[in-house]
């Protein structure tokens, strides 16, 4: 897993990984042979961090989803596209750096990518917004959907954001009416769209540029009406039951399939796309590819009607 930083539920890891590394320090300094222990106690990591990571509460999902070294939009359109041309502006008020989207190659594959971005640091998190757009975020996001079917370019989509900004500025230019008429726009655009959730999906901020043909989200991912916290403040009057909350939303990976509000779970590296970007990345180009590929092939007819009735056969329950 590499030095931290860790989650609460990683530690246990982090200790065992300390030791092997003092073991390893000592052995180098003091020409003390501890090769067989140290086997001995990477044996033991392995088992304990596939102990950890098969036993994963959803909550503890929602806090990997949030791992400060897990990887970005931007972080998987340079692993997995060449040529990449950012474009920007939404030709209405202005650019959102919380939204980021422009044309670039897959293999010999053009798209055009589309998602949320959020900083590492204070300094690019205040930049970026925490991933949070405004309404010319989608706004920009709808423009490069049309420029995209005025193409004939498939539409790739990265869904990572806590949610679309919910200040008082963004109120006023229209927050809701922008992602309301996103969603009706996508269920029009005449061009393959493939959304995939990377780190969080909450609430109409993903739902604004998550309309698609085919929707997969990563292992360690999540998506919901609203973030566990919300739930637990609304409530419970205490976020403090957020884990509660997970747990009765259904927010995760597994839960979301069996939902059939997502078509395909996309497999992580061993303990999260954080310790592994090129091999995270790998994954979800395959993904990608294979959807487009299929996709491709229906008429653009068919592909419009199959993505209406996709939505409208969410929501199923029993009275």
């Amino acid at each position: 897993m590499g030095a931290g930083p860790y989650l609460e539920f990683e530690k246990p890891i982090a200790e065992l990984e300390k030791k092997i590394s003092d073991m390893k320090d000592f052995s180098i300094g003091s020409d003390v042979e501890l090769s067989s222990e140290i086997a001995s106690m990477q044996k033991k990591l392995d088992k304990l961090r596939t102990e950890i990571y098969d036993n994963l509460t959803r909550w503890q999902k929602v806090q990997l989803s949030r791992h400060p070294k897990r990887p970005y939009t931007l972080d998987y359109i340079s692993a997995m596209s060449t040529d990449f041309i950012e474009l920007h502006g939404d030709r209405y008020f202005g650019d959102d750096n919380a939204m980021i989207g422009g044309f670039g190659m897959i293999d010999d594959q053009k798209v055009m990518f589309i998602g949320q971005q959020k900083g590492r640091d204070t300094k690019e998190k205040l930049f970026r917004n925490f991933g949070m757009a405004h309404p010319e975020g989608y706004r920009k996001a709808l423009r490069l959907f049309y420029m995209a079917e005025k193409f004939n370019v498939p539409i790739v989509v990265l869904v990572d954001t806590p949610g679309a900004f919910p200040g008082i500025a963004a109120e006023e230019r229209g927050q809701a009416e922008a992602i309301a008429r996103n969603i009706r726009e996508m269920s029009r655009i005449k061009v393959p769209i493939v959304v995939i959730i990377i780190g969080e999906g909450a609430s109409g901020g993903a739902l604004g540029v998550g309309v698609g043909d085919v929707v997969m989200m990563l292992e360690y991912s999540w998506y919901s009406v609203i973030s566990p916290e919300g739930c637990a403040a609304i409530l419970w009057r205490d976020p403090v039951y957020a884990p509660d909350a997970a747990d009765a939303l259904k927010v995760t990976s597994p839960d979301l399939i069996n939902l059939k509000i997502v078509d395909k779970v996309i497999k992580e590296p061993p303990s999260g796309a954080q310790n592994n970007l090129k091999e995270a990345a790998e994954y979800v180009k395959e993904a990608i590819l294979s959807a487009l590929n299929e996709l491709k092939e229906t008429p653009v007819d068919i592909l419009l009607l199959d993505r209406l009735q996709k939505y409208r056969h969410i929501g199923e329950y029993e009275e």
